[in-house]
């Protein structure tokens, strides 16, 4: 293009230049420019004539075969209101009227600067950035989704709108009928994937306790024919958990009732229950009693008549019931008929925060009370686990250092320190804890010395036992108190208290 170009004649204020020869007219314009084949250049003046202002531009001078330019400084020279060339030239000698943009011609060159010819920018040829100047941010066009053999931006199939045409060969009028209803098919779940939905809500429930919200994720899940599951499986989850959610599984099932299921529908659940008792006692051996209570807590809370748990021998062969079902029946029967409904409320207990600091103490008296006769180790930890008092288990290790000191015996010095051991072997007892009952054994010696005067004398012996079995820590043995020795009058003082200074006179 720029060969063609300088081949054409082109008028400059009423000078007119040649076109070189064929043979040069194969090298480039700035080739022609650096060998200095071209003299002068003219640029075209502000008048509005057009005419030449006489002043020339002329070419670098070459000096010793070598050729000296300035360094190229890419300027790109805007249109001005007023002090700007009427007309300009392109890179190419090519006049552009009206100062009008480079990009103009759909080419996006440097102008020319004052100083001398500067090289077009080839690299920009290739850019993919928009060709419109101090417009919009230089983003590829539709986001990137348009262009040849592109399918369009990524999710743009699902907008768009199917048409069937009729004249179509592929058409089928009878697989696309327009008279077809369209609903929604709500699928059946089995008991199995309603225990898989439902067990999560429950165990949730265990943690922030909010029958509503239990209530609220059931409407969401819950399907008619599911509605006589929700007590069996309520129960099931329980049974593999302590009291506290036993108590809390029957306070939802109170809540329950009458909103999400019905006293039928729990009447089915236990009939439920009690026919699958059989495979519940391989997991639980005190499921009978555990289902006894339940139904003696629904019945309590007007969920289920009493006449459900009076049922006969007769009855029981006929339902086709064994006899762990019957063992449960005949403990929810006993518990209503014996007792005053009003002592069902409690039928699982109080919760370990819930109870008094004097009845927890009593129990791990008599816990470990049991534990001296019986010396039953895995027993006193079950027992200790029913409390649900982890955060008071150094009460158990006090009692158990002041039962010791009280008993003057060496057999009960051996059964306590073993007891100690195993409780901190399996964690039950945290080393916190065990730590805190030494020490507040030790803050208390000097009242326990007023009914045990030998209890300095066994606290060390039973301290050594301890650190021997290896559950003390350093804390512990250093801390062990110790009694001074009664001084005596014989001893050449005269019962008087010496003083700790004597002055050089006396």
């Amino acid at each position: 293009m720029d060969v063609e170009s300088n081949n054409k004649r082109a008028t400059n204020g009423g000078r007119q230049f040649t076109p070189p020869s064929d043979s040069d007219s194969k090298e480039s314009s700035v080739e022609r420019e650096l060998n200095g084949e071209i003299e002068a250049v003219e640029l075209n003046g502000s008048g509005s004539g057009g005419h030449s202002n006489g002043h020339v531009k002329k070419l670098m001078a070459v000096e010793d075969g070598r050729i000296k330019r300035k360094a190229k400084r890419l300027i790109q020279r805007q249109n001005s209101g007023s002090g700007g060339s009427a007309n300009q030239t392109n890179g190419n000698g090519a006049a552009v009227a009206g100062g009008a943009s480079v990009t103009a011609l759909g080419i996006n060159r440097i102008m020319p600067s004052p100083g001398g010819y500067v090289v077009p920018h080839r690299r920009w040829k290739n850019s993919r950035r928009s060709r419109t100047l101090n417009r919009g941010r230089g983003l590829p066009k539709k986001g990137g989704g348009g262009g040849k053999g592109v399918w369009g931006l990524p999710g743009s199939e699902a907008l768009a709108e199917v048409y069937e045409d009729e004249n179509d060969p592929n058409y089928d009028s009878e697989c696309n009928d327009r008279n077809v209803e369209l609903r929604e098919v709500i699928t059946e779940i089995t008991p199995e994937e309603f225990f898989k939905l439902a067990e999560p809500i429950v165990l949730e429930y265990y943690e922030h306790g909010d029958p509503h919200e239990v209530a609220l994720s059931f409407d969401e899940i819950l399907q008619a024919p599911m509605r006589e599951h929700v007590t069996s499986i309520l129960v099931e989850i329980a049974m593999d958990h302590k009291d506290s959610q036993r108590e809390m599984t029957s306070v939802l099932i109170s809540d329950l009732y009458g909103r999400v299921i019905t006293g039928k529908d729990i009447e089915k659940g236990f009939n439920m229950l009690l026919a699958n008792l059989p495979d519940l006692v391989l997991d639980t051996p005190e499921a009978p009693i555990m289902l006894g209570n339940f139904m003696a807590r629904a019945v309590a809370d007007d969920c289920i008549p009493p006449k459900f748990v009076a049922k006969t021998g007769e009855e029981l062969r006929r339902l086709g019931l064994g006899e762990h079902a019957e063992q449960a029946l005949r403990r929810a029967d006993s518990l209503i008929y014996k007792h005053v409904w009003a002592h069902l409320d409690n039928v699982w207990g109080m919760g370990g925060p819930l109870r008094p600091v004097k009845t927890i103490t009593m129990q791990m008296e008599l816990l470990l009370k049991e534990y001296l006769s019986s010396r039953d180790v895995a027993e006193a930890q079950r027992c200790l686990r029913a409390l649900e008092v982890p955060h008071y288990h150094h009460e158990l290790v006090y009692e158990a250092i002041v039962m010791t000191l009280e008993s003057l015996s060496q057999t009960t010095e051996e059964a306590m320190c073993e007891l100690l051991k195993q409780l901190d072997l399996t964690c039950l007892v945290l080393p916190a804890g065990m730590e805190q009952g030494f020490l507040r054994a030790f803050d208390d010696m000097a009242d326990i010395v007023l009914d045990v005067p030998l209890a300095y004398i066994i606290l060390d012996r039973f301290v050594e036992r301890c650190n021997r079995a290896g559950f003390l820590t350093d804390k512990i043995i250093n801390n062990v108190p110790s009694r001074g020795r009664k001084r005596f009058v014989s001893e050449g003082d005269g019962g008087h208290v010496k003083p700790t200074t004597f002055t050089m006179r006396d």
